[in-house]
């Protein structure tokens, strides 16, 4: 399984259009490094590729990564479908952007399918998609040959909601198993709280992309008590304001000596 981050920071990006603080400030001034907002791709087969969110820098991260590039017809993409964590706009604005992309997949669970219910009906219009519940049953298959389970993790609804309803299903994480060697990936960008993840989530994993707001400027990461030993952990969705974004920080540093890798917006990676 090959493994793409097209982008590891939180909603706004970083910098965040309309933030004057020193990070952000750091950032314009090419003192570290820009991040686009948090999104990823997977592919079993180096063919269909997946998308894990949909960020508002889809286009720019999709033009920013050759394998994801359209070929060879005029309307082709490699592209087979987006895999949903929850319905917040950070996530789900850059379905607008691949609307016309034929024969796309969508799955989320029922409450976010519910909320994007106006999104979809305007995408619809350009290419009918398939829109699919993440958590059916048993998991579902990835062309690719790709295994999927969702965990729910989260309840929080979307501000934008008029009544923001608590589910279970709000918010959701992925386990994703690669048939052909075997290699598991986690995808948890958001938590109910730093180390939340449910212990079947992470077990027999092989590297796990977790939610990394909770990183602190003490440098603590956001690790269960059952972590399992030897897993992969690289924070995503880091905000503004998180000393991880600072390549010399020594929370960064303390950050590497916990086991945990920060990685740039384009990192790849095989499972």
């Amino acid at each position: 399984m090959r493994v793409v981050l097209l982008g590891t920071a939180a909603g706004g990006g970083f910098p965040r259009w309309n933030c004057g603080c020193a990070p952000c400030a750091a950032a314009r001034d090419g003192k570290l490094p820009s991040r686009t907002q948090e999104a990823a791709a997977v592919t079993g087969n180096s063919r269909d590729w997946w998308l894990l969110n949909a960020s508002p820098d889809i286009r720019a991260q999709l033009t920013a990564t050759s394998a994801l590039w359209p070929a060879p017809g005029p309307r082709s993409t490699p592209v087979r479908g987006v895999l949903l964590t929850d319905a917040e706009p950070e996530h789900v604005s850059g379905l607008t952007e691949l609307r016309g992309g034929p024969g796309l997949k969508v799955y989320a669970a029922p409450p976010v399918l519910a909320a994007l219910t106006p999104a979809r009906a305007m995408v619809d219009r350009y290419e009918p998609w398939e829109w699919c519940d993440s958590l059916t049953d048993g998991g579902f298959v990835l062309s690719g040959g790709l295994v999927v389970t969702a965990h729910p993790v989260g309840t929080s609804a979307p501000s934008y909601l008029p009544r923001r309803t608590a589910h279970e299903s709000w918010v959701t994480a992925y386990r994703i198993e690669d048939l052909a060697t075997g290699g598991v990936l986690v995808y948890a960008p958001r938590l109910a709280a730093p180390g939340a993840e449910p212990d079947e989530l992470l077990a027999g994993a092989d590297c796990a992309l977790l939610d990394g707001s909770g990183f602190t400027t003490a440098g603590k990461a956001p690790t269960a008590p059952g972590t399992p030993p030897g897993l992969r952990r690289v924070p995503t969705r880091l905000d503004d304001a998180s000393p991880l974004l600072d390549p010399a920080s020594a929370a960064r540093a303390q950050a590497g000596e916990a086991g945990v890798e920060v990685l740039a917006d384009g990192a790849e990676f095989v499972l």
